[in-house]
């Protein structure tokens, strides 16, 4: 342990605590324009892990361009750039075929139509690879597959069936999954870490670790999602709306956790948000319900941050509520809330009580909704999927 090394890791520790500091200085001065309803002129940046984005403000280029909408419109409405198809009728069987044609950091939605099949194949979108939009026949119909897990030695972060760090990435109507099982632990279905990314009645199946929103704005609107253990997790500013969400049948003697918030910074800004969804269970889990309890989250890193809002929460989850990572790890200083929630799950009266529980009003709850929490009317809006900026009038 010599002398360099110590100045070697104190320059990392400094490095490290001044990119943090800027990252929050830039969030709250966009938050505060937000709040003002003034243009923002600060360039869109990304989190720890990737360079900075272009200069040219919150707003994608292409939303001012005249095709708009795209994630409303039927596919015979679009004009699509590369059409996959298993039976030979496209211009490409695999996806990666067509995702090669894409031009580098493109400008303009590039849009590959993905005919009804299961494509077992790992699709990577690069970071510059900008501006894609992935649209199938149904979440039921067109299925990428994969089954790259921990065990049989591949990294977490590397065992996703589809991988998406290219900002202004879109799907409608995909499947993903991860067919690794419950006996392979960590196997990521999806990983997405690009901004301005926005997935519509998409379905995601996995065991443990099946959806990965990594970092940057995202938003997901009728979308399913399946799994047993921090089947949702990453520190991304990820909003979940109206999307089912259901635990599956884990391995004996293991906890399901719906959640697992990453974020390390105390002013980070990343948080999942579940506005009006429904967590439920498939059938098979309760047979084993009582063994195995289910928590909406626990805290993956020590500010870990989601609220569930205006939500059904089922009977299978459990009394507590919230589940420790280890310990006391993260108890007091994570940010965790539950607002309007309704069903048998939603009853407060056995939660835990550790410091970092919030219990949020009204106006403070009102932060973590998209508009809000990060300027879903300027990008999401474009794009014609359902979206609800504000509170919800739910029953």
């Amino acid at each position: 342990d010599t002398a360099a090394g110590a100045k070697i890791r104190a320059f990392f520790n400094t490095s490290r605590e001044l990119t943090s500091n800027a990252l929050t200085m830039t969030d709250e001065i966009k938050r505060m324009i937000s709040l003002l309803d003034i243009p923002a002129s600060v360039g869109s940046r990304r989190l720890l892990g990737g360079s900075a984005l272009p200069q040219r403000g919150l707003i994608p280029e292409w939303v001012s361009d005249a095709q708009r909408n795209i994630l409303e419109k039927p596919i015979a409405e679009l004009k699509v750039d590369a059409v996959v198809a298993l039976d030979g009728t496209g211009q490409f069987r695999r996806i990666s075929e067509a995702l090669a044609t894409v031009p580098k950091h493109n400008s303009k939605p590039f849009i590959v139509y993905i005919k009804a099949g299961i494509y077992n194949e790992h699709v990577t979108i690069p970071k510059k690879m900008t501006n894609v939009v992935l649209i199938g026949d149904g979440a039921t119909k067109t299925i990428v597959t994969g089954k790259k897990n921990f065990v049989d030695g591949t990294p977490t972060y590397k065992t996703a069936t589809i991988a998406s760090v290219g900002e202004g990435f879109m799907a409608r109507d995909i499947g993903v999954e991860n067919t690794a099982g419950a006996e392979k632990r960590q196997a990521v279905a999806i990983r997405v870490a690009g901004d301005y990314s926005v997935l519509y009645r998409c379905q995601f199946n996995g065991f443990q670790d099946t959806l990965y929103a990594v970092r940057g704005r995202q938003f997901y609107r009728d979308c399913v999602i399946t799994g047993t253990i921090d089947f949702i997790f990453g520190d991304a500013q990820a909003v979940f709306q109206n999307c089912d969400i259901q635990i599956r049948k884990p391995l004996e003697n293991q906890k399901c956790a719906v959640t697992a918030q990453g974020r390390s910074e105390p002013n980070g800004p990343g948080a999942i948000i579940l506005q009006n969804c429904s967590i439920s269970s498939q059938p098979d889990y309760l047979l084993v319900k009582d063994e195995n309890p289910a928590f909406l989250g626990r805290p993956w890193k020590p500010y870990s941050r989601t609220i569930v809002m205006q939500s059904y929460i089922d009977g299978c989850i459990s009394p507590a509520g919230w589940s420790p990572w280890a310990g006391t790890f993260g108890l007091d200083t994570l940010f965790y809330a539950e607002y309007g929630n309704r069903g048998a799950g939603a009853e407060q009266a056995g939660r835990v009580t550790w410091l970092g529980i919030k219990k949020l009003s009204p106006e403070q709850v009102t932060e973590f909704t998209p508009d809000v929490f990060f300027m879903g009317n300027k990008w999401v809006v474009p794009t014609g999927v359902p979206y609800t900026p504000g509170l919800m009038n739910v029953q």
